[in-house]
């Protein structure tokens, strides 16, 4: 989502820590009940192995197309109630308004 556009509303998020670190934001669709996944992901076990260029968060969305090419996450903010994740490719603005903040710092 693009900055002068309305915020994604995020309806909850998945954290997993394991091999993989992974935090999954469930974004309400235009259809009615449907959500799309924004996710980052993150292999620190394995990023001693890839090239330089692939370390590091990685960023897909339900609703782009796969590339070759990962986005990677360049950073992330996060206010009361906004998360503002930049990328190398975009920027996407959420609602977290309604998630349980526990749930956003996974305790």
């Amino acid at each position: 989502m693009k900055a002068d556009e309305e915020l994604d509303v995020v309806s909850f998020v998945t954290l997993q820590d394991g091999d993989d670190l992974i935090v999954s934001f469930a974004i309400a669709d235009e259809e009615p009940g449907e959500i799309v996944s924004l996710i980052l992901l993150r292999t620190p076990k394995y990023e001693a192995l890839l090239p330089a260029d692939e370390h590091g968060v990685s960023v897909s969305h339900e609703s782009l197309t796969e590339d070759d090419d990962r986005d990677r996450l360049r950073r992330l903010k996060m206010t009361e109630s906004v998360v503002t994740i930049e990328t190398t490719r975009t920027r996407y603005d959420l609602d977290v308004s309604g998630v349980d903040r526990r749930e956003l710092l996974g305790t």
